[in-house]
């Protein structure tokens, strides 16, 4: 090897001096590691490297799951304790005989026909023979409005409608309708779908002063409940969300469209066509006068 190879000529003195050991110089540039070939990186290639941005770690997910799992722990623990302290529906059936007395009604009254009680599940609980007493989304719904202050969001089942209407009667607020729920579970546990049926149409008020399935279809109409048209049954299903406001005789347009509502549920549930639907709104309905009653 020469030595203009492994050395370099000073200017000054003239001598040669050795060239430096790359190898102890700081920040050096070794070689590939043994048994590593090197890699070969174009100019694009170690620029995309270099901006690419680092990935954040992603944690909010469990952040979620431990969210959503403090919220359930409460809601057991609430619920509970709802379950304990609210009172026992073994006198639900003694409680609505108690209120027929009080409207002059005969106890215990007609099993519903199935025009009323499809018309009426349609349109007031259409999961109600799949539900546990409860609608889990119309509870969420409830929820969610009581946090965002949008109190109005409807969707109580027909077991919490019959739980208001037999134990908080004039009462209101948060924790009624917390109380409602509970109790609304206690009736599914303990009555068949058959049994809340029959026991909301004799508590239900229909308007005009009736009380009862058969008070009010006697009383509108002037036949028993087993003989009940779809526009009647229609009629009697939709007054119970509001009696006064959609009372057929003081407020007939208002009981007009909530009738073309129940018509329009059933055709959305299945339980008519579209074709048999519009023959029932296309039928005349006639009320009889007051006190006509059913012939007996």
């Amino acid at each position: 090897m020469r030595a203009s190879d492994r050395s370099a000529r000073d200017p000054v003195s003239g001598w040669y001096v050795p060239a430096p050991d790359d190898s102890t110089q700081p920040y050096a540039r070794r070689g590939p590691r043994a048994g590593r070939p090197p890699v070969s990186r174009t100019g694009s290639e170690r620029a995309r490297r270099s901006t690419r941005p680092l990935k954040p770690r992603r944690r909010w997910p469990r952040r979620v799951l431990k969210t959503l799992a403090v919220v359930v722990l409460v809601l057991v623990i609430a619920g509970g304790s709802l379950w304990l302290i609210t009172p026992s529906v073994s006198q639900a059936p003694a409680l609505v005989q108690e209120q027929a007395v009080q409207h002059g009604i005969s106890y215990p009254g007609v099993q519903p026909p199935q025009r009323f009680t499809q018309a009426l599940v349609a349109t007031e609980d259409h999961r109600f023979y799949s539900n546990p007493g409860i609608d889990l989304y119309a509870v969420a719904r409830l929820i969610a409005g009581r946090i965002t202050g949008h109190t109005d969001q409807g969707g109580s089942t027909l077991e919490q409608q019959l739980a208001k209407n037999l134990y908080t009667t004039g009462r209101s607020g948060f924790t009624v309708e917390a109380e409602q729920v509970v109790l609304a579970l206690k009736l599914n546990v303990s009555y068949s779908k058959a049994q809340i049926l029959q026991m909301y149409a004799e508590v239900a008020y229909y308007g005009d002063n009736y009380y009862g399935l058969r008070a009010a279809s006697c009383g509108y109409f002037g036949v028993e409940p087993a003989q009940l048209s779809w526009p009647e049954a229609a009629v009697l299903a939709g007054v119970v969300n509001a009696p006064t406001v959609d009372d057929p005789r003081t407020n007939p347009q208002n009981a007009r469209a909530r009738e073309e509502h129940v018509v329009a549920r059933l055709v959305a549930v299945g339980d008519l066509t579209q074709a048999q639907g519009n023959a029932v709104l296309r039928q005349h309905l006639d009320l009889v006068p007051t006190g006509t009653g059913c012939a007996s």
